[in-house]
């Protein structure tokens, strides 16, 4: 964070990242403010938010907007021709927006009971429309039934997502996998299910 960055997003920026590691209720405003860069106490957030749960609200808002090319995944494609090719640059574009989004993770992890209302417009944003996105992609590249495009997908993308949200919901990589390898063997498992 620069004092470049506009005051908005450098509030956004330290409490998305705050709230990820000490929780909303552990977070105080003034930790905010002094991670934002703001002078501690003085109440600058409030020109910008009129309560910390608006200020969470509008970071997990801000989060969700920039996984729109995650949610619609055959956008993200351009027709390459080679099945592996492309699933490789889904595990691994998917995977770096996992790690890049992983404050919303742990935030998601952490509010789930307090917040549901906000955590099911989450799920609904990152999960459900990533799934369906994708397996519409797989129906057409790999000319398979919709149910069975959604089979594959539950399987594949939940391996994507448990590969992030083990370590960071759980604090345990049971796999402990590097990335390349990961990858690897799931392009070739899904090519693999793709097949049958």
């Amino acid at each position: 964070m620069t004092a470049s960055t506009p005051t908005r997003d450098r509030i956004l920026d330290a409490a998305m990242e705050l709230f990820s590691e000490n929780g909303f209720r552990g977070t105080s405003i003034t930790q905010i403010e002094t991670a934002a860069g703001l002078t501690p106490g003085a109440g600058g957030i409030y020109h910008h938010f009129r309560t910390k749960e608006a200020l969470l609200e509008a970071g997990i808002a801000r989060n969700l907007e920039r996984l729109t090319a995650l949610r619609d995944i055959g956008r993200l494609m351009t027709d390459l021709g080679d099945l592996r090719a492309e699933l490789t640059i889904v595990a691994r574009y998917v995977l770096t927006e996992l790690d890049n989004e992983q404050p919303l993770i742990r935030i998601m992890a952490s509010e789930a009971r307090t917040r549901p209302r906000l955590m099911e417009r989450v799920r609904e944003q990152l999960v459900q429309k990533s799934f369906s996105g994708f397996a519409r992609w797989l129906e057409r590249e790999a000319d398979i039934t919709p149910e069975r495009a959604a089979a594959v997908t539950a399987v594949g993308l939940g391996a994507l997502l448990s590969s992030r949200l083990m370590p960071t919901v759980f604090g345990a990589d049971p796999t402990a996998v590097d990335d390349e390898t990961f990858v690897r063997t799931w392009v070739t498992m899904m090519l693999g299910a793709l097949a049958e």
